[in-house]
């Protein structure tokens, strides 16, 4: 799933808004935390938990150039 992050939480943790409408929590996941700066107005994908919908794991940040070729091939 797509989603904005929003503000930056501290401790790994991003308020997100994501492209269904809802604001979740996410979690930097460890194997892209030292990798990936992420700030905030970055296109993320992320995999909502199974048992708290308010909470997701941020698995991929976009760069500029991917954003607008998602954005020109209408998949945002």
């Amino acid at each position: 799933m797509f989603g904005s992050a929003e503000l930056m939480l501290g401790a790994n943790h991003i308020k997100i808004r994501c492209f269904d409408g809802v604001t979740r929590t996410g979690r930097i996941k460890g194997k892209i935390k030292k990798k990936v700066w992420i700030r905030e107005g970055d296109v993320l994908v992320i995999v909502p938990w199974s048992f708290q919908d308010e909470k997701c794991d941020i698995v991929y940040r976009y760069t500029k150039p991917q954003v607008e070729w998602l954005r020109k091939n209408r998949y945002l």
